[in-house]
């Protein structure tokens, strides 16, 4: 049984290519040097090399093409859609001037006049066909003064699918009841973001490490429309449309670990769920170590050295505690493989290129620490004596 203590158990077997560093991350890899040789950082670059080309790229640049960037521009602007709340106002008439909700048809039904439509248009385009219907039908001679404008903002459901997280239909720009801002309400002209791309694609888990951000698809009534979302990144004004029910939104993937997206940012994860298991020595139970019942919340971009010590797993008696394994669990979101990947903790916290090995943390990624061989050790007298005195009961 000491021996057994002794001796290290044998590394994790995974499906895909972990130790040449073909899987998920090349981060996962098994360091293959000593620290005494440690090379020049190398995860980068075997990230990048089965990067795909950026679905919109036009040059060397690799920004959008001329054409994609007109498409996208149709799609700028305040937009409204199906239960938005109108104020109409007609000059000179309080028949027809009123509150009034988008029909679920996308159409605006003004008392004796033809449905106007509404759904993804702006409110400029709906006054001037108001007007229009008013002449038409008799009612005015020349055009009246209109005014349409939005007095609350309905939620959206659309679609996400492609390289996000959760890839499902959201809905989004929704209020909760006790988070009505009434004055607001009241006031007229008011605009919104909860309804924009960015608020869906955080609805959808946030991108995923792998996205192409430069060719983000928004289909609307059988046209895709490709938007570059790379300035939330860089530092620039990002394109963010607002959307309507209906829309179907896709993240390309560029099959590879951008690690440039591993930073805060609007359409990025709000953070990581990560399942713990702590020690057992000298720690009784998860709870006595501060660790919650079942995950622990980390911000987005967090690595595994952090949440090693976010779990308590580092530090304590150095003659006797520092010594210590953990396991981190993990599925690739591209395959939806699983991965389990073994650390000597204290080996990679004093390696000199320890970032080639420091893999980020992804949504639902499983943290498990084990104790030091001297602890196993205690552990095992600990045994002998309970069944020492278990025996001498008989």
């Amino acid at each position: 049984m000491l021996a057994t203590a002794c001796t290290s158990y044998d590394r994790p077997d995974n499906l895909e290519p972990v130790a040449s560093g073909d899987a998920y991350q090349a981060q996962y890899r098994e360091p293959t040097v000593t620290r005494a040789n440690a090379q020049f950082l190398r995860s980068a670059e075997l990230n990048a090399q089965k990067c795909l080309p950026y679905g919109g790229a036009a040059g060397s640049d690799g920004r959008i093409g001329k054409g994609s960037a007109i498409a996208a521009g149709a799609l700028q602007g305040e937009r409204l859609t199906r239960n938005d709340l109108l104020d109409v106002r007609i000059a000179d008439d309080e028949t027809l001037t009123g509150d009034y909700v988008i029909s679920r048809d996308g159409t605006l039904k003004l008392p004796f006049l033809d449905p106007v439509r509404a759904q993804g248009r702006s409110s400029d385009q709906i006054e001037a066909d108001i007007a229009r219907e008013l002449v038409a039908e008799g009612f005015y001679d020349t055009a009246p003064r209109v005014s349409v404008r939005a007095a609350d903002f309905a939620s959206v459901t659309v679609g996400v699918s492609g390289a996000v997280f959760e890839p499902r239909a959201v809905e989004i720009g929704g209020v909760p009841g006790n988070g009505l801002d009434t004055r607001r309400q009241d006031a007229m002209g008011a605009s919104t973001e909860a309804r924009n791309l960015s608020a869906a694609l955080r609805a959808a888990g946030g991108v995923r490490p792998d996205a192409d951000i430069s060719a983000v698809e928004v289909r609307r009534d059988g046209t895709v429309y490709k938007l570059d979302m790379r300035g939330v990144f860089e530092g620039q004004n990002a394109v963010d449309v607002m959307l309507l029910t209906g829309d179907e939104v896709r993240v390309p993937s560029r099959q590879c670990f951008q690690e440039d997206l591993m930073r805060p940012s609007p359409i990025s994860p709000p953070g990581v769920s990560l399942y713990l298991s702590n020690l057992t020595q000298p720690a009784t139970d998860n709870a006595s170590s501060a660790i919650g019942q079942t995950v622990r919340e980390v911000p987005w971009g967090t690595r595994y050295l952090q949440a090693v010590i976010d779990a308590n797993c580092v530090g304590g008696p150095r003659s006797t505690s520092a010594d210590r394994s953990s396991v981190l669990f993990t599925r690739n979101p591209v395959t939806d493989v699983s991965t389990v990947i073994e650390r000597d903790i204290e080996d990679l916290v004093r390696r000199a290129d320890r970032d080639d090995y420091d893999p980020y943390l992804l949504p639902g990624d499983a943290l498990a620490c084990y104790d030091s061989t001297i602890t196993n050790v205690t552990e095992i007298g600990r045994v002998f004596g309970v069944l020492g005195a278990v025996s001498l009961l008989r």
